[in-house]
């Protein structure tokens, strides 16, 4: 049984995150015909005349409907302070209804949520070209948050996917590297701890798909990836635990891979997003690090 005070300091974390209001983006562009096929664009504040790094940014919420990238935008004006070009990724989630026995929206959608991801990816260095010239696409860092964390790490190892995945890349992407932020990154041990009402399930299209499609989605059976990959963890975190993140760690090093991990002590999940947070400004260093 979860500890009532871990409950309430996650219930606090959680309100401070949400109390931002959104921060509008200086462009949008669509990368499919879908309504939630579009990214949000952020210039770099600053008058520099080097390019800035891309941050690519996947926002979390269990892969389900009402969790969109607005809940983010702070995240990424934050970042834009901080002197990156940002791009706010939206993509296609669950339904808005409970189905199939769950509780709640379920998660995800098969394959439309991968499929959106990688389509998004395809199309940035395009799409940022036009909307911030300023962005240097050379230096282009993945990162997400929760379920959107499980997406960076998916998408920074696409060209490890199974043969035959229309995911596949022929060779790694263009990358500097991924900062996962409490990701839902090992779905065995997501599983067994009951993470997000057992969503992992759901975003692979229900129990009878699991064995089938896991080698196509768990960042944790897709190692190693050959770059550089780092993990941001509260130890506090009662949404995606810390040993979530270990095991991906554990797995990576046992595919001979060294991924950072930063666990923050007095941190659950959501300062990690929360720009009046300590643990976001370890995520920016953390970006920077990998960036330049």
């Amino acid at each position: 049984m979860t500890d009532p005070a871990a409950v309430e300091r996650d219930a606090a974390e959680a309100a401070s995150a949400f109390a931002h209001p959104p921060v509008a983006p200086d462009a949008t562009a669509a990368y499919g015909d879908h309504p939630d096929q579009v990214v949000d664009f952020y210039a770099p504040h600053g008058e520099s005349a080097v390019p800035a790094p891309l941050v690519v940014v996947l926002h979390g919420g269990a892969w389900r409907a009402p969790y969109d990238r607005q809940h983010v935008t702070p995240l990424a004006g934050f970042l834009a302070r901080r002197g990156f070009a940002v791009a706010n990724i939206e993509y296609r989630r669950g339904s808005s209804v409970p189905h199939q026995g769950a509780e709640g929206p379920v998660a995800g959608r098969w394959p439309e949520t991968f499929d959106d991801v990688a389509a998004a990816l395809d199309a940035l260095p395009r799409l940022a070209a036009a909307s911030v010239p300023r962005a240097d696409v050379r230096r282009t860092v993945l990162t997400g948050h929760s379920a959107g964390g499980h997406l960076a790490l998916w998408a920074a190892a696409r060209h490890v996917l199974p043969p035959g995945s229309p995911w596949r890349l022929p060779s790694a992407p263009p990358l500097r590297g991924v900062v996962a932020l409490a990701p839902i990154a090992d779905f065995a041990v997501a599983r067994e701890l009951g993470v997000c009402g057992d969503a992992t399930a759901q975003l692979l299209g229900g129990e009878r798909y699991v064995a089938e499609r896991l080698p196509y989605a768990d960042p944790s059976a897709l190692l190693p990836t050959g770059i550089a990959t780092a993990v941001v963890q509260g130890r506090e975190d009662i949404v995606v635990p810390e040993r979530v993140a270990e095991s991906y760690v554990a797995a990576a090093a046992q595919a001979g891979e060294l991924v950072g991990l930063t666990l923050l002590d007095g941190v659950g999940h959501f300062p990690l997003i929360d720009p009046a947070a300590d643990a976001c400004a370890v995520v920016a260093e953390e970006i920077a690090q990998l960036a330049w």
